[in-house]
């Protein structure tokens, strides 16, 4: 019989659980399509060693571009991203949840741009 047992509680498909409003939802979308590279993570070493790689590796490609640290992790939820350090090329997520070595940063960065 059905009528004591628990009500199921509706979840929500929002990135940060529910509590955002219009004007966070649309800054992380704006943020999500917005071409360049972009590394998220906390800050902890792992993040940082993964960015240090990235800026080798574009110096090496001779790409001129800024490489973004997003820390928010509002940001990195509206990815999709579970695990950092992240890497993200023109708005798409190329890796997560490992420190790459510069060589394999540059290949990914090549693949990613050659797709476009």
């Amino acid at each position: 019989m059905g009528l004591f047992s628990k009500k199921k509680k509706e979840t929500t498909s929002c990135c940060c659980g529910g509590n955002c409003t219009p004007e966070t939802m649309e800054q992380a979308e704006a943020a999500k399509s917005a071409t360049g590279v972009k590394v998220l993570g906390s800050g902890c070493a792992k993040c940082s060693a993964l960015e240090e790689a990235v800026r080798a590796a574009l110096t090496d490609l001779g790409i001129d571009t800024t490489v973004d640290h997003v820390t928010d992790f509002t940001q990195i939820a509206a990815y999709g991203v579970m695990t950092t350090p992240a890497l993200v090329v023109d708005g798409k997520v190329v890796s997560y949840g490992k420190v790459m070595k510069k060589d394999e940063v540059k290949a990914i960065i090549q693949k990613a741009r050659a797709g476009m």
